[in-house]
Parts: C-alpha cells; sequence; structure tokens
C-alpha cells in the first residue's frame, strides 16, 4: 500500500479535495482532526502538552484551544515544539487506521507536510494552491475569525513557492469547485496509472 501525502495551505481547499477524494472511494486520513481527538483523549498526550505548556492548557480536561494558539501561532519555535510532541502519536494512529484498507493506496492529509519534513515518508505529494485573497475569505467566512488571525496562520505556514518545489503533483483552486472537481478527477488517475 502506497502513502500519498496532501497538503496545502489555511483555506487552500485541501479538505475540499478530500472530500472529492473520499466521494471516489479513496481513504483520506484526516490528520488534523486526528490531532485534535488525541490531545483530548491520550492521557499520554495530555501530560506532555501540560508539562511543556502549562495548566492552563487544558480546561475541563479539554484542550484550551484559544490559549495554545496565541501561543503557536506567534512563535515558530512552540509551533514545532507542539508538533514534535503530538506528530509521531498522530503517525502512530495513521498506520493502525491504513490497516482498515486494501486500496493501493490511502491519502494523509494535513496542513503541515513540508513544513515537518514528514513528506519525506510518503511516495507521492499532493499540494493544493489558491490566491492568498480567496484563502483569507474562506477562512474568514468558515471559522469567523479576523484577517489578523487568518494571516497570523498563513505566516506560520511555509508560503507556496517554498513548498512546491517538494511537490510530485499540484493543484490549483482558483476556479469553481466544478473546475477543483475536474482537476481532481484528473490527478486520481494519474495516480491510478502510476500505483495500481
Amino acid at each position: 500500500m502506497k502513502h500519498i501525502g496532501l497538503t496545502g495551505g489555511i483555506g487552500s481547499g485541501k479538505t475540499t479535495v478530500s472530500k472529492i477524494l473520499v466521494k471516489n472511494g479513496i481513504p483520506v486520513y484526516d490528520s488534523d482532526s486526528n490531532a485534535k481527538l488525541l490531545m483530548n483523549s491520550s492521557n499520554e498526550i495530555k501530560k506532555l502538552i501540560i508539562n511543556h505548556f502549562g495548566k492552563l492548557s487544558y480546561t475541563n480536561n479539554k484542550l484550551n484551544n484559544k490559549y495554545i494558539s496565541k501561543i503557536i501561532f506567534n512563535n515558530p519555535v512552540e509551533m514545532n515544539r507542539i508538533n514534535s510532541l503530538i506528530h509521531p502519536f498522530v503517525h502512530d494512529n495513521f498506520n493502525k487506521w491504513k490497516n482498515n484498507f486494501s486500496s493501493k493506496y490511502v491519502i494523509f492529509e494535513s496542513a503541515i507536510i513540508f513544513e515537518t519534513g514528514s513528506y519525506e515518508k510518503f511516495d507521492f505529494n499532493i499540494l493544493v494552491l489558491s490566491d492568498i485573497e480567496k484563502r483569507i475569505k474562506r477562512v474568514i467566512n468558515r471559522d469567523f475569525s479576523s484577517e489578523d488571525d487568518v494571516l497570523t496562520r498563513i505566516k506560520s505556514q511555509w508560503i507556496d513557492d517554498k513548498k512546491i518545489p517538494f511537490a510530485d503533483y499540484v493543484i490549483k483552486n482558483n476556479k469553481s469547485f466544478k473546475s477543483l472537481e475536474n482537476n481532481v478527477l484528473m490527478m486520481i488517475d494519474t495516480l491510478n496509472k502510476k500505483f495500481i
């Protein structure tokens, strides 16, 4: 079974790409959602986060997202720290998850595949790109965030030009949903020819 990385900056549309993949029968592991689940369910992770970020990291036994976000999105060192704490657990969880499938390949969706170096573990890496204005608008509409908050989160990730050389396949998401869907179907065809 081949492992394929799927990434893109916040608001680029990688989750929409994932939904199209799933609709077409391709298993997708959402690392961001699973990381959140693990941070709230694993006592081992809770202990590591509290030891590093302090007791305010959790309230009522749930991750204090506002507290953690304030720390990590303004500090690359702390962002790297939390990623280094959580990623081994996420990848272990992914390796268990993939055993539920008999497909020739599975997709690992994550916003920071290149930033963390985990792209090296994959057989193929897909990058979703979108214009910055569209990304900002999508995240504001989705999360009810301020433009400043969105820009802070964007700045915590690599710029697209830095990611492109590491990608095996690039999908541009600046037009309609139909256009994106067509691009994804073309990519599936490429993957099927390569891996099946």
